[in-house]
């Protein structure tokens, strides 16, 4: 009897890649949505969409450092997103988030909005809270340059 109470309760607790998922989607709407909206389309003129596969694909394996440099150091300047510019774009930095909750964040942006396939995970947001990139460091690499 105890065993297929114990049986129950963690099928009833799911899978934890789905929990993460839904997690991450929880937080995004919860942090981010206001500007990038749900599902990270944008807003335009005033936040770029997330889902944006030409950026990811240049990016290639920097995006997750890429994402972790915005959510710890923000992001202001001028960048063109989907074919549109964002002049005077100003994201704070969101530094003040748990890494735990910004990596979850980050995975749902990389993953779930994107399928990159790729993750955000403590070690990309360790390195950006050290390196605190500049602003223009995030443009260059947003642009597919690493120089």
């Amino acid at each position: 009897m105890r065993l297929s109470a114990a049986i129950i309760l963690l099928a009833g607790l799911g899978s934890p890649a789905a929990a993460r998922a839904e997690d991450g989607a929880a937080l995004f709407e919860a942090s981010c949505s206001a500007c990038h909206q749900s599902g990270g389309i944008g807003t335009p003129g005033i936040a770029p969409p997330l889902n944006d596969p030409a950026l990811w694909q240049r990016l290639g394996a920097k995006a997750p450092d890429y994402v972790a440099g915005v959510m710890i150091s923000g992001l202001s300047g001028t960048i063109t997103a989907g074919g549109q510019m964002y002049a005077g774009l100003i994201m704070p930095s969101h530094a003040s988030i748990s890494d735990a909750d910004l990596a979850v964040i980050g995975t749902y942006i990389l993953s779930t909005v994107n399928a990159t396939g790729q993750t955000l995970d403590a070690a990309h947001l360790e390195a950006a809270r050290q390196a605190k990139p500049s602003h223009a460091d995030l443009r260059k690499l947003r642009k597919g340059s690493t120089q």
